[in-house]
């Protein structure tokens, strides 16, 4: 059970290896200190920031954002510490909000390395505050507690060091702010608010309501501030600046919920999630209307779902954000009526032991007419939330139905016939289909997965076994195959969705035992070479892209983009890593952890099939690689959250059906596509 704690209140922690999941209405700069026996923070080198994200036991975020993990090992901690305090603060100097009054609660969680929440704490009561200690890790007797702390600092950051005894604090502080303003840590912003009721003409969910229930308020399931979303920062935010091979022209991050001229849309903050709204090829107008609606229903009925009826600059972008409206509006139906079902649940309780704490009513007919008429209430308030769910749910599944056939290829999945009509793009679409998502509430309604392009973040296709029922019963050989199946199937798409020339696929296969999953591939003639074996073939191709890496990276640090070597390839590349650790020593390791981590600015993109505990002789090394990379996995699983009320959502990868041509033909096309390109 996850202990949701007040201010002031501790909690034991069960571990000593933990996350530390940060939501927040609007980007933050997350931290942590450490301090000895009194709280006292000796120097500088005690402070993990966005500079200097890791310290022995301690790894925080590099960026602003809206959504932070921060990694922590208490065995790994010096002898000296006894406390760690966890930070947030605003950016400063930028055109964000100033204090925490004006963005919503922020709302942190502890949890296991399996992702278990221990504790939870939402951060109420700031007003003027631009900084706040949220919660503390702390020693007491040999064991450590986390304990809510919710203090609020005015003078910021600045003024928050200096309580905790740092004598550097005001200069550290301008380091951090100094660190977040150049782009040592990119600020990517809480998506916006959802369009007005004008802009979605669907019935806004709401919870069924007793007769003393007036809606979900803070600390019910309902009302609960956002948690992470997709296991760790969610699809790729806004475009990255001044990557060769990328479409259209520089663009600056946007400003975030607190910029509506730059999104067209309310600036209400809302729960955060790294995930960007706005066209990557727009700016600062207002995008158009949406296409007509159907006509006003009848009195007593729905309206009739309309294909692309949200806003944006063209048909793609009114389905992208259709589908994340969607997305939405399932994740808040359900949690009202988890939240209306709790209710009942805790009512029921209440009326039973008051029923049975009058010791002439535990026998009797008056005690039995008591416990029936509290469930008969207890029935009639879920029966009622299941009316509203299954309402909401039935319309969504009609929007869906409309909706699915009208997406374009890049959102479709592989059994649409928009495939069979398929031709090379000229230029890249908002966002890629990863997959469907669903919950068991309403089951019958399937929310695609659609991450933003150009990749910000590497995938993990995970052939470990898997919790779920249908991963249980799969053995290892078989999950393995699926896990480059799924790879094979993600890159297809990949290179299908970009224009000819663009988009450059490298295979590492150091034993050579995904021969037959890669064969789509291979045979198509779409790869840059064959899949490389063996340490030797390996460490060859790591070399080649971390090298591609440091050249653009100096080209653009140099504030020459064009000014590259000849034969350097600018289009963007995906290497897959199949069977990893095999065929990987220490330097190969250190290579690809440097991929991870730079390479996705400057469209070097990893996707890695990988059991996570074939590494695990590395020890904690590898942990930030795994942290980096969005994972994925071959076979349904529950072990993504959505970025408002953070459900757990069972995800399906995006499949080929068995038996079909289709990518089979997809990649014959994008391959003389390749061919002519090159002449």
């Amino acid at each position: 059970m996850t202990a949701e704690l007040t201010r002031g209140q501790n909690h034991p922690l069960p571990g000593a290896r933990l996350e530390i999941r940060v939501s927040a209405g609007t980007p933050v700069v997350a931290g942590a200190t450490l301090g000895d026996e009194q709280g006292a923070v000796h120097g500088v080198e005690w402070v993990a920031h966005p500079g200097t994200p890791t310290l022995p036991g301690l790894e925080v975020s590099r960026q602003a954002a809206a959504d932070h993990r921060l990694a922590v090992d208490l065995d790994a901690l010096p002898d000296t510490v006894h406390r760690v305090s966890v930070l947030l603060a605003l950016p400063a100097g930028g055109q964000g909000p100033l204090r925490f009054g004006a963005v919503a609660a922020p709302f942190v969680a502890v949890t296991g390395l399996d992702g278990d929440e221990v504790a939870s704490y939402t951060v109420t009561g700031l007003e003027a505050e631009s900084a706040v200690v949220a919660l503390e890790l702390y020693r007491r007797r040999g064991v450590w507690k986390v304990r809510a702390v919710g203090q609020g600092y005015a003078g910021g950051l600045a003024e928050l060091l200096t309580d905790q005894k740092l004598p550097e604090a005001h200069r550290l502080a301008a380091t951090v702010h100094e660190a977040v303003a150049r782009g040592l840590a990119r600020s990517v912003p809480a998506p916006p608010a959802r369009a007005a009721d004008a802009d979605r003409p669907r019935q806004a969910a709401t919870p069924a309501q007793g007769p003393d229930h007036a809606g979900a308020t803070q600390g019910t399931p309902g009302a609960v501030p956002p948690v992470s979303p997709y296991d760790a920062q969610g699809p790729a935010g806004p475009t990255t600046p001044g990557v060769p091979g990328q479409h259209g022209a520089p663009q600056p991050y946007r400003d975030g919920p607190g910029d509506p001229a730059a999104t067209g849309r309310p600036s209400t903050p809302t729960g955060g999630s790294p995930i960007d709204y706005s066209h990557p090829r727009r700016q600062n107008a207002a995008p158009p209307p949406p296409p007509p609606t159907a006509p006003p229903a009848e009195p007593g009925r729905t309206a009739r779902p309309v294909a692309g009826d949200a806003t944006g600059w063209s048909m793609e972008e009114r389905l992208y954000n259709q589908v994340w409206g969607m997305f939405e509006d399932l994740a808040r139906t359900t949690a009202a009526y988890r939240s209306a079902v709790d209710f009942a649940d805790s009512r029921m309780e209440k009326e039973l032991d008051q029923a049975l704490s009058d010791p002439r009513s535990r026998i009797g007919g008056q005690g039995n007419a008591a416990r029936e008429a509290a469930r008969a209430r207890h029935g009639e308030l879920v029966s009622r939330a299941r009316e509203v769910l299954d309402r909401d749910v039935a319309q969504l599944l009609a929007e869906a139905e409309v909706v699915e056939p009208a997406l374009p290829a890049a959102f479709a999945r592989w059994d649409n016939p928009v495939w069979h009509a398929y031709r090379v793009p000229m230029e890249i679409p908002m966002a890629l289909r990863l997959g469907d998502l669903h919950l068991p509430d309403a089951d019958r309604v399937r929310i695609p997965l659609l991450m933003r392009l150009p990749l910000e973040r590497g995938l993990w296709i995970d052939s470990g076994r898997s919790a779920s029922a249908e991963g249980s019963l799969t053995d290892s050989h078989e999950t393995r195959r699926l896990g480059l199946e799924t790879a094979v199937a993600h890159a297809a798409r990949l290179l299908a969705v970009y224009p000819a020339g663009e988009f450059t696929v490298h295979v590492i296969d150091p034993a050579g035992s995904g021969a037959q999953a890669l064969s789509p591939l291979v045979r198509s003639g779409v790869l840059a070479a064959p899949p490389a074996v063996g340490a030797a073939g390996a460490a060859e191709v790591l070399a080649r892209l971390t090298q591609r890496v440091d050249l653009v990276q100096m080209a653009l640090r140099g504030g020459a983009p064009d000014a590259l070597p000849p034969g350097v390839d600018t289009s963007q590349q995906l290497l897959i890593v199949n069977d990893f650790p095999h065929g990987f020593d220490d330097r190969a390791v250190n290579q690809l952890r440097y991929l991870a981590d730079e390479g996705p600015a400057v469209g070097v993109h990893l996707m890695m099939v990988a059991d996570r505990e074939d590494s695990a002789g590395y020890g904690p090394l590898l942990d930030p690689l795994w942290r980096s990379l969005l994972r994925l996995t071959p076979v349904p699983d529950d072990h993504l959250a959505d970025p408002w009320v953070g459900h757990a959502w069972t995800y399906e990868p995006a499949l080929v059906p068995p038996g079909s041509q289709v990518l089979h033909q997809v990649l014959t096309q994008v391959a003389a596509a390749r061919r002519s390109w090159g002449r």
